[in-house]
């Protein structure tokens, strides 16, 4: 698992990024192309609009003066011919572009416009901003279109030709709107892979945690089991001895030893099975109204002697003067010698236990305090996972499965109390514990 583990966390990633990249290019690809599109739609409407104009233009300026003469009808049309910037005004000029606009599919699209001439003498006419956008062209789209008559010239060189210029203003915004859906859809099922990536990382180093924490638990059980059988097992081979079983006080000191033995390697095994049940969810509790005084008194006396071993004291102090507490005597009690018995496991010299009940408010609260190791801010934070154990070196009396105070946490939940520990490395560790007092 650990060889493997990276491994597919690199190929995932590698996926991801893949995906991720594959993506930005199809949206990329996609933007040129729809610039495109538009660019072709305003050209489009650009020349229906000067066809538009140019078509309209075929009126002419009354002819008043009959002293002028022409040699014939078709120089009379170009000279009284008027230019486009002549017959219309700007309105004029915007709502047939606005109408060409339409018709493209380019409904709201803003736009400036100009109509200048190709000659000297010619008119000009232009929208209020149009010198304004002309001058930026990285942000704006200039179309020239040629105003050209398709009636015959006078001459050789054309008529004065006029050009119609229309300006689009921050033509990539539009674009860029018009891909709304479709960017946000990308952005949908790239949040939707990255969020399958995470869960399945996370699922890969849960697993890879559980495989620790199994092998961890293999190994403790197997030493903790392993000391009392052979223990036991040199017990029995000395009863063995001829003389030792003609020795009363030998006798009796080894089968001490061996009931001992077994009676530690039957707490390993209730531990393991209280784990078991917890986790079935099949522990059902037989809450009464207790004075929980008298289980903190037997928890107290079933410690002292482990305490008078480390020649270390015990300080009681009992000021809760309400101790009604809806609790199964048997749990309640294992939960409290499970806070005492680590207070003497990682304890130091000269050995101190506080013990104090107290109210506050409507609530009964218990104050554990040791003088002990203490553990660091990591540790801290995870001392209520299940079989999760600090590294406090290949010590014998500090072994056990990590169950303890996974145990305390559920009970203390399950009696609708709360837990709270305070600790740092060399000064020690402090348990409080509140329930709420009953009714």
């Amino acid at each position: 698992m650990k060889k493997i583990f990276p491994i597919i966390t690199v190929l995932i990633l590698l996926s991801l990024l893949g995906i991720i990249f594959f993506q930005v290019l199809w949206i990329k690809g996609s933007l040129l192309t729809q610039e495109q599109k538009f660019n072709e739609h305003v050209n489009m409407a650009t020349y229906s609009a000067s066809q538009d104009l140019v078509q309209q233009n075929n009126t002419m300026l009354p002819l008043k003066n009959n002293n002028i003469t022409f040699p014939d009808n078709k120089l009379q049309l170009e000279f009284f011919r008027q230019s486009i910037s002549q017959k219309y005004n700007i309105d004029q000029v915007r709502k047939i572009i606005n109408k060409a606009f339409d018709k493209h599919n380019l409904h709201g699209i803003p736009f400036e416009f100009a109509i200048t001439s190709t000659s000297i003498i010619g008119d000009e006419m232009e929208s209020e901003n149009f010198y304004t956008l002309y001058n930026d062209s990285v942000n704006n789209q200039n179309h020239i279109v040629p105003l050209e008559s398709q009636s015959e010239s006078i001459s050789d060189d054309g008529a004065p030709q006029e050009l119609l210029i229309v300006i689009v203003p921050h033509v990539k915004n539009f674009i860029w709107k018009s891909m709304t859906w479709l960017i946000a859809g990308a952005l949908f099922f790239t949040i939707i892979i990255i969020s399958t990536f995470f869960l399945t990382v996370r699922a890969l180093l849960k697993q890879k945690k559980l495989s620790e924490i199994k092998n961890d638990f293999i190994n403790n059980m197997t030493h903790e089991f392993k000391t009392p059988l052979a223990t036991i097992s040199l017990a029995v081979d000395a009863l063995k001895n001829e003389k030792v079983i003609n020795d009363k006080t030998k006798t009796a000191y080894f089968t001490g030893i061996i009931k001992e033995e077994n009676k530690r390697m039957n707490k390993q095994v209730e531990a393991i099975l209280q784990a078991a049940l917890l986790d079935n969810e099949s522990v059902k509790l037989d809450l009464k109204k207790t004075s929980v005084n008298e289980l903190i008194t037997s928890a107290l006396n079933n410690i002292e002697l482990q305490v008078q071993e480390k020649k270390g004291k015990l300080q009681l102090k009992l000021d809760a003067t309400k101790d009604a507490i809806l609790v199964d005597e048997v749990h309640f009690t294992n939960l409290v010698s499970n806070l005492l018995d680590n207070a003497v496991k990682y304890s130091k010299d000269n050995l101190l236990i506080k013990f104090t009940t107290q109210n506050i408010g409507d609530q009964f609260r218990i104050r554990i305090e040791d003088n002990g190791i203490g553990m660091s801010k990591e540790t801290l934070s995870r001392i209520f996972e299940k079989f999760y154990r600090a590294h406090t070196g290949n010590i014998h009396n500090v072994k056990g499965f990590g169950l303890g105070l996974s145990y305390v946490k559920t009970m203390v939940d399950a009696h609708r109390g709360t837990i709270k520990a305070e600790s740092s490395l060399g000064k020690g560790t402090t348990f409080i514990l509140t329930f709420p007092l009953a009714k």
